[in-house]
C-alpha cells in the first residue's frame, strides 16, 4: 500500500457563538490517493469546511482539532502562511464555484493562468506561455491564443471554469480540491466539466477530491464516495456500491435522485424532512 496523498483523521471544527463552541465537522477521518473521491452533503453538512481546513482557509475564529491532518507526509495543522502559500498552487489546488469570482476581470486570462509559475517556478515569460498553451489546449478550449489573449468577461461560463482548471493545474499539483465546480454551469456543461476533471486526474496522476451535494452526478465520475450529514460521516464506500449503501441516509439521498420515473411525484423523507 502506497502512503495517500492526503490523510485526516479525527477532524473536528468548531466555531465561537454566545453559547459556547459549535461543531460544525466532527471527528471525520478519511484518505485520498491518486484518485477521484466525492465528499457528498447536503448544505451545512460541513463539506465545505472540510475542504477549507484542508487548503489552510478556514477563518481565524475557527478553532480546528485533528489527531492527523496531513498533505504528503506534512503536517497541515503545524504549516506557517509562509509554508502554505508555497503548499497553495504547487502541491495543492483549489477550484471553486463560479469562475466570476474567482477570476479577475483587471487581467488577461493568459497572466492568471501563468500566476503559479511566476510564483513557483523560475521560467521565462515564453516558457510560461508556452506551457500556458498548452493547458488551455489540455483543458478543451477551441482556440487556446485566443483565449489567452482575453479578458475573463469575453469568456462563456463553462469557457471560464475551464480556464480557472487550467490555472490549478498548470503546476501539476498532486491533489486539487474541487469545491462545487459546476453548480453554476447547466447540465450538459457540468458533464463535461466532470469527465474534463476525471480525465486530468487520470493524465496527471493526481488527486482530486471533489466536493458536491449532487451524489447521482459524482457517483459517474468518482472512484470513491464519502457522504457527510451534520458534520460526521455517515458512510464511505465505493462508487459502484451506491445501490447498495447500508445507511438509511445514503438510500435515502440515492432515492431521491431525479428520473422520468419520479417525476411528479414526492420526494422520499429522512427522519421527517424532505
Amino acid at each position: 500500500m502506497t502512503e495517500p496523498l492526503l490523510s485526516i483523521d479525527r477532524l473536528s471544527i468548531d466555531f465561537p457563538s454566545e453559547g459556547g463552541p459549535v461543531r460544525v465537522v466532527d471527528g471525520v477521518s478519511f484518505d485520498v490517493g491518486r484518485e477521484v473521491v466525492a465528499l457528498v452533503g447536503e448544505s451545512g453538512s460541513g463539506k465545505s469546511m472540510t475542504g477549507k481546513a484542508i487548503m489552510g482557509l478556514l477563518p481565524r475564529r475557527a478553532e480546528i482539532q485533528a489527531k492527523r491532518l496531513a498533505f504528503d507526509g506534512q503536517d497541515l495543522t503545524a504549516l506557517s502562511a509562509t509554508a502554505w502559500n508555497r503548499l497553495r498552487g504547487s502541491g495543492l489546488g483549489l477550484i471553486l464555484q463560479d469562475p466570476k469570482y474567482s477570476l479577475n476581470p483587471a487581467h488577461k486570462v493568459g497572466r492568471q493562468v501563468e500566476e503559479a509559475l511566476v510564483l513557483h517556478t523560475r521560467l521565462s515569460g515564453a516558457e510560461r506561455r508556452e506551457q500556458a498553451l498548452d493547458m488551455l489546449d489540455k483543458v478543451g478550449l477551441p482556440d487556446p491564443a485566443r483565449a489567452y489573449s482575453s479578458y475573463p468577461a469575453a469568456l462563456s461560463g463553462g469557457m471560464g471554469q475551464r480556464v480557472m482548471i487550467a490555472a490549478m493545474l498548470i503546476n501539476r499539483p498532486k491533489l486539487l480540491v474541487a469545491d462545487e465546480p459546476t453548480s453554476a454551469l447547466d447540465r450538459e456543461l457540468q458533464d463535461q466539466i466532470l469527465t474534463l476533471l476525471q480525465s486530468l486526474t487520470q493524465e496527471l496522476g493526481m488527486g482530486l477530491l471533489l466536493i458536491s451535494h449532487d451524489l447521482q452526478q459524482v457517483s459517474r465520475y468518482a472512484d470513491r464516495v464519502i457522504v457527510m450529514r451534520q458534520g460526521r460521516i455517515e458512510e464511505q464506500m465505493a462508487a459502484a456500491d451506491l445501490t447498495n449503501a447500508r445507511s438509511s441516509y445514503t438510500r435515502a439521498l440515492w432515492a431521491a435522485r431525479p428520473s422520468a420515473a419520479t417525476y411528479g411525484t414526492r420526494l422520499p423523507v429522512y427522519g421527517g424532512e424532505p
